[in-house]
């Protein structure tokens, strides 16, 4: 193949293991870093060393920022809620963000249970969730509605079954601007039974 030096190679291996990347559109990416090197490529790579230094994890919940605790965390008006939103990833609480759930404070597990995979209760921050729990009135389950993430949200209500806090999740069935004809069959039966009161 000729794409150059082994920097070049070593930049497209680089870029292809970041999701939704290949080999093909990474090799894409580097070329456009290449050709726009000035407005891209070295503005790029010094943002990557500042967040290399300044990025961390948030101590309380989980949230990536450059301070910790987090924003979020360090809002008091998160707080007001007494709602605790549960989510798998970081990736998911910034979704939950755009969305604009409301001023809630958040907990990242880091991953769900999957013993298959070797996952266990210890693998993510269940623990710390539980100690957390107790601050709140209400917890909202924001997992997938895969095996692992159910599998997930029924371990953390076991563990809070003992407590007077409110254990709830977040509704399954028909998204927005969805067409029933469209939808597979575990979706439509989970909409039929959370349905609503019109």
């Amino acid at each position: 193949m000729a794409n150059g030096g082994s920097e070049i190679e070593q930049l497209i291996q680089l870029l292809a293991r970041l999701p939704g990347l290949g080999p093909r559109s990474a090799r894409r990416a580097v070329l456009q870093l290449i050709k726009k090197k000035e407005q891209l490529m070295i503005p790029l790579s010094a943002a990557l060393d500042r967040a290399v230094v300044a990025v961390r994890s948030c101590e309380v919940c989980g949230n990536v920022d450059t301070i910790s605790p987090c924003m979020i965390c360090s809002d008091p008006r998160r707080g007001e809620s007494g709602m605790l939103l549960v989510v798998e990833d970081v990736a998911d609480l910034w979704a939950l963000e755009r969305a604009g759930v409301g001023a809630v404070r958040y907990h990242v597990l880091g991953g769900v249970l999957s013993p298959l995979d070797g996952v266990g209760p210890d693998d993510i921050t269940i623990n710390e969730l539980i100690v957390r729990a107790t601050e709140f009135s209400e917890i909202v389950l924001a997992v997938n509605a895969t095996v692992e993430g159910q599998t997930t949200a029924h371990y953390i209500t076991d563990r809070l079954s003992s407590t007077d806090i409110k254990v709830t999740r977040l509704a399954h069935g028909v998204p927005v601007g969805g067409e029933l004809d469209y939808l597979d069959e575990g979706t439509l039966s989970q909409a039929l039974k959370a349905r609503t009161l019109i």
